[in-house]
């Protein structure tokens, strides 16, 4: 099995099914069961994970063996250039970065628009701080053309991410954050916090009681806790733009 050299997209969901089918063949010397898959995946039926399989055939990632039970051969996966997590990171973390390279053709119109399907022009909010937190941003300065398979029902938006305080979890300086405009996460997700209505920053949401502990994803940084009448949620983190 080779590393696959064409920059093909994956949503975190698949790729984060074919981490673990890859984790469990190398331990193993088994594919996953679709009961097991749908447990590490948190899906809520098996439904979910035949079409992540049929998606992964489709890309040519794996194959699966007739005439054999739970018998799926992995034919490929995603280079490191396209998806910098380990193994080890893609298994356990709650979010899987979806990266592509930031070169799409500047040819829609209208914020948000998806003209052909295939990319969407969407608002860019300038810095976000992944270390020490800056003053919140409140206008666009510019936007940004976004594979329209990056983004799902709901409004979104882009930040560019300075600093290293997300780097374990995939996220580098420079990178651009696409945004999912919510503002009720579940424990464990990525966000974009407003603090005390003057300062943003991007973390993981954790909440427990009266507390919010906003986590950075690198060991060098102190996670910080709040009264959640001290934080806003401003959006959660579904995908990343990277320039190499």
């Amino acid at each position: 099995m080779e590393h696959e050299s064409d920059d093909i997209m994956l949503t975190s969901k698949q790729y984060q099914l074919l981490s673990y089918i890859r984790e469990q063949l190398d331990h193993t010397g088994v594919s996953p069961s679709f009961e097991e898959m749908k447990d590490a995946l948190n899906l809520k039926s098996k439904s979910g994970i035949h079409r992540l399989i049929t998606a992964l055939e489709e890309r040519g990632f794996i194959r699966r063996l007739p005439h054999r039970a739970r018998a799926l051969e992995l034919l490929k996966y995603p280079s490191p250039d396209t998806y910098r997590e380990s193994s080890n990171q893609a298994a356990s973390s709650k979010f899987l970065p979806s990266v592509v390279e930031g070169s799409f053709p500047k040819h829609l119109n209208g914020v948000g628009k998806a003209h052909d399907a295939e990319a969407v022009i969407l608002p860019l909010y300038g810095q976000i701080a992944a270390g020490t937190p800056i003053e919140a941003l409140s206008d666009p300065s510019s936007t940004i053309d976004v594979p329209a398979s990056m983004l799902g029902r709901g409004d979104h938006y882009a930040l560019v991410v300075k600093g290293d305080s997300m780097s374990e979890a995939g996220i580098f300086d420079g990178d651009t954050a696409i945004i999912e405009n919510i503002e009720t996460p579940v424990n464990g997700a990525i966000v974009v916090a407003l603090v005390d209505s003057q300062e943003v920053t991007l973390k993981r949401f954790r909440q427990k009681g009266n507390s919010v502990a906003l986590e950075p994803a690198n060991s060098l940084y102190e996670t910080r806790i709040f009264g959640p009448e001290r934080i806003q949620i401003q959006g959660r983190l579904v995908g990343l733009i990277r320039h190499y």
